[in-house]
């Protein structure tokens, strides 16, 4: 008779890591930066997969700045807990055809991508040059991506509501999409202005609606710039040169809570150094115990300009 034997021996479980970590040391984004000015990002932040819209001055040897695309993507190994971030410039189809409808003739800024479910419509709002020299909101519309059929992209249409003769940058919107928040000078400096948006009314109306004033969020401001804003659930994160922070433009946090902003909190260092660091963006993951930040610095070490940054931050609790 044959016996066979079964060996029992448990195999070693080679998950050590059940949640990811966005790591707190800062990334230069890899083959995404350049020699010249890569800032203004806006992300869609498809799980480990960002598509990137951004302006870069780069087309142009240092000159106009366009809205360009590229990708950012990272891996974390469960069972090392390596965190690895990969970049890459594209030239996918759809986001082709929206660049190619939001870029003018001047330079283009602040792009910022979204979706409105009350409408079914995505929209691309950003600030360009217009003919008397200042910035003003322009904005895309299209039917929402899905596939290999391009959708047609209609625009760009100025954004009328906001438009004020003054700059007005970088706009954003809450997570209900009821409060539109962005950055003017009307003032005299830049401040972050804030105006309600009708929850009943769809998008495309409400920017096309004729010029109404905006009131300024007055907690974030100071008597310097403050400049753009971007929320992701209730923090806030802008840029501002005020009084008492490391050097040039900081970034700044500010939680929302019991109906109001918090005041503003300086990152600190590493994110803030003497130079600049401008445009922040948060994102993040189910999979990781913390969020993400992105922006763009003119900080020495870097591949020339201004360069995109990431890392992970613990603020969103």
């Amino acid at each position: 008779m044959i016996l066979s034997m079964v060996s029992c021996k448990k195999t070693e479980n080679p998950i050590k890591y059940s949640r990811g970590t966005f790591p707190d040391s800062l990334i230069n984004i890899p083959d995404i930066n350049s020699q010249y000015d890569d800032y203004n990002l806006d992300i869609h932040v498809l799980a480990n997969y960002i598509p990137l819209v951004f302006s870069s001055n780069r087309g142009s040897s240092g000159g106009q700045f366009d809205l360009v695309q590229g990708t950012a993507e990272y891996i974390f190994d469960q069972g090392t807990g390596d965190f690895t971030l990969n970049g890459e410039m594209t030239s996918e189809a759809f986001l082709t055809s929206l660049i190619s409808k939001a870029n003018t003739a001047g330079n283009d800024f602040g792009p910022y991508r979204l979706y409105s479910a009350l409408d079914g419509y995505e929209y691309l709002i950003v600030s360009s040059v217009n003919n008397d020299g200042n910035l003003d909101f322009f904005y895309t519309k299209n039917l929402p991506y899905f596939g290999t059929s391009v959708p047609e992209v209609n625009g760009p249409f100025p954004v009328t509501l906001l438009n004020s003769g003054s700059d007005e940058a970088y706009i954003c919107f809450d997570t209900n999409q009821d409060s539109a928040y962005y950055a003017s000078n009307a003032g005299g400096n830049f401040d972050i202005y804030l105006h309600k948006k009708p929850a009943e009314t769809n998008m495309d109306t409400w920017l096309s609606l004729d010029y109404e004033s905006s009131g300024k969020a007055d907690v974030l401001n100071s008597s310097s710039d403050e400049k753009c804003p971007y929320i992701f659930r209730k923090i806030m994160v802008f840029a501002s040169d005020r009084p008492g922070g490391i050097g040039g433009f900081d970034l700044y946090y500010s939680k929302f809570s019991s109906g109001k902003w918090g005041t503003p909190v300086n990152f600190g260092s590493p994110i803030n150094t003497t130079s600049d660091e401008y445009r922040p963006v948060m994102g993040g993951d189910e999979d990781f115990t913390n969020t993400f930040l992105m922006f763009s610095s003119n900080r020495p070490g870097g591949k020339g300009g201004f360069d995109l940054y990431f890392t992970g931050i613990n603020i969103a609790k």
